[in-house]
């Protein structure tokens, strides 16, 4: 691949630029392109909505470490000196407590090790081990005591996407119940019985004959919060061997559940940074059925 550059010559965002000037590549591929090898006026950005003005210079380069590094558990998606944003695949564990587990985290040191880095991967937040989406990890302890802080104030915006069991009504909804551990699964109950209470907000973006596809935004961050509300209400996530039907016949051989935009405000830098991976492609096409 050769960098190939583009001037800008009006005010817009640096997705909307990147469609426009590629009209020949799918909205997902541009996606793919910004997260790994974009640069605007000679810096690297992945952030979509990155302010461009006439005169600037949008590059598209040549791939580099991070495009070349193949694992099978993550794919890097933006990295600065503090921080590592990544795209978790399903049925990886995040961390673990045993040291001969493979996670997210020992991939992400591999990654370092590959990338000549003399750093290691802190975690900041966690996904369920089938469910895929997007993480921050720190390279630092300072940084990752800054999430810690601040989570609520640096993390504004966490959006999941799932595939659910029939037609979710009405379109759009809040979930509130109180949690509380169980033997083997997180239990709920609608009224407040001295647990934790959860709250998850969700709108149907589209439905099928089948199933549903839910955009959902988390008030509360419990274990399992997303897969418990929707059994509560009837319509569990596909595939979900814990909160499921038992019965379930879903063609796809994973949970229904990812984490697909994260948007937050750089606890170092004070940069806003918003990163939003396509919804799985296996999700859209269980929609046509």
């Amino acid at each position: 691949m050769q960098n190939k550059e583009y001037i800008v010559r009006e005010n817009t965002e640096l997705l909307p630029f990147l469609l426009a000037s590629m009209p020949q590549l799918s909205r997902t591929r541009v996606k793919e392109i910004l997260g790994h090898s974009v640069s605007v006026d000679g810096r690297r950005t992945s952030q979509f909505n990155y302010p461009l003005v006439p005169g600037m210079v949008v590059t598209i380069g040549k791939p580099n470490f991070r495009e070349r590094f193949r694992n099978s558990s993550i794919d890097v998606v933006y990295e600065d000196q503090y921080l590592v944003v990544v795209n978790k695949h399903e049925g990886v564990l995040s961390n673990s407590k045993n040291p001969g587990d493979h996670t997210a985290l020992t991939a992400l040191n591999a990654y370092f090790k590959y990338t000549h880095q003399r750093c290691n991967a802190h975690i900041v937040h966690r996904l369920d081990r089938d469910t895929s989406g997007l993480m921050i990890f720190s390279k630092d302890k300072q940084t990752s005591r800054r999430f810690e802080e601040d989570w609520k104030g640096i993390v504004y915006d966490r959006a999941y996407v799932a595939v659910a069991w029939g037609k979710v009504e009405p379109e759009q909804d809040t979930i509130r119940s109180w949690f509380t551990d169980g033997q083997y699964c997180v239990l709920s109950s609608p009224t407040d019985n001295g647990g934790k209470l959860a709250v998850t907000h969700y709108k149907v973006v589209k439905t099928s004959r089948r199933y549903s596809l839910l955009e959902l935004r988390l008030d509360t961050g419990r274990r399992n919060q997303i897969r418990v509300h929707l059994r509560d209400i009837k319509h569990p996530v596909v595939h979900d061997p814990m909160y499921g039907y038992k019965d379930d016949i879903s063609p796809i051989s994973r949970l229904g559940l990812h984490a697909f935009r994260l948007c937050f405000r750089h606890p170092i830098t004070g940069k806003d940074l918003r990163f939003e991976t396509p919804y799985p492609t296996s999700f859209m096409k269980l929609m046509e059925i």
